[in-house]
């Protein structure tokens, strides 16, 4: 959506003065400061902590004149919140609402009322990297070797993550078997094991009940850094930073498949294009700290930016993406 330019014009004061005229000139409207941070889940969870680690800096950085109030409002994934905001708080301009990918899941596989045109996407601040890893006695040396068997056969393996079928971890396995070659029919074949977390699904993986752990990097790190898994890829477009630089990449091997459970934020879809610069602005500020590097190394997340347009592309695009490969699933008709 392009930015309004709005052109002033200019009283001359003296002129109007000469006429015996009482001019008043009114400032500019000034755009309202960010107030409050809807957390769709309850208190303790990924979103719950990116509206209190933000809210907190927004202060600390006078960036809002007082506490920024976080509202848990759990409920269908994120759809009660966004339900919410687009009923009856869409034009509500001091207002943000932490998502995530698994909200993008959510709205890509029609979980959401309305669909992602609903809101005006704001920004990501950080995000977790997908990791694809086997037990450190796997045969599988290589991701190649890997997607050469799952494309071959994908019914020959196990491959565990911390979500549901049709689920953003699930999704990342089928991206890269989809780059590999995988044809669209045989994409729900993949035998798909579903636990509560990174950590349980690699515990399982090292006793030998899966063959293939797809998963965030925050949630198993302790089993890299043990060494008792062995990393077949991160799907992150660069490689990251210390301690896992060596790790490789997905697309540093030929498979260009980026998989981030990034960390960001919507307001609603009738907020002034005023009013979106600024929020946008102010988090692109915070996110440009010190501050905000250490409360997301601290928490796992590697800082990346997107904002304001190039962000909302980036959620339509993924969208299609995720939604394509429910279709063939069966996750969505």
């Amino acid at each position: 959506m392009p930015m309004q330019s709005v052109t002033k014009g200019v009283l001359s004061l003296a002129a109007a003065t000469l006429m015996g005229a009482s001019v008043a000139v009114s400032a500019p409207a000034q755009a309202l400061p960010i107030s409050e941070c809807i957390a769709p889940a309850d208190p303790g969870g990924g979103w719950d902590f990116t509206c209190r680690s933000v809210g907190k800096l927004l202060l600390e950085l006078d960036l809002v004149d007082g506490p920024v109030q976080v509202t848990n409002m759990p409920g269908g994934v994120g759809a009660v919140a966004f339900a919410n905001v687009a009923g009856n708080r869409a034009d509500d301009s001091d207002l943000i609402v932490a998502t995530s990918t698994v909200g993008v899941t959510q709205i890509a596989q029609g979980k959401y009322p309305g669909g992602a045109d609903t809101m005006r996407w704001l920004g990501m601040l950080g995000t977790d990297v997908g990791v694809v890893l086997v037990d450190d006695e796997s045969r599988f040396e290589s991701l190649e070797q890997l997607l050469d068997t799952m494309v071959e056969d994908p019914g020959a393996l196990a491959v565990a993550g911390s979500s549901g079928a049709g689920g953003w971890d699930h999704i990342r396995a089928l991206m890269l078997a989809k780059a590999a070659g995988m044809p669209d029919d045989q994409v729900g074949s993949l035998r798909w094991v579903q636990f509560d977390g990174g950590g349980p699904a690699v515990t399982q993986m090292m006793g030998g009940h899966v063959d293939v752990v797809s998963t965030d990097l925050g949630e198993i790190a302790g089993f890299i850094e043990s060494g008792d898994v062995r990393v077949l890829a991160v799907l992150s477009e660069e490689p990251l930073p210390e301690p896992f630089d060596a790790l490789p990449t997905a697309v540093s091997q030929g498979y260009d498949v980026a998989g981030y459970n990034w960390r960001g934020f919507y307001t609603g879809g009738e907020v002034s294009d005023e009013d979106y610069a600024a929020m946008v602005e102010d988090l692109k500020t915070l996110y440009d700290s010190d501050e905000w590097k250490g409360v997301a190394e601290q928490n796992g997340l590697v800082p990346l930016w997107r904002g304001g347009e190039e962000f909302s592309d980036f959620v339509h695009d993924s969208i299609d993406q995720v939604e394509s490969i429910s279709r063939e699933i069966g996750v969505i008709e």
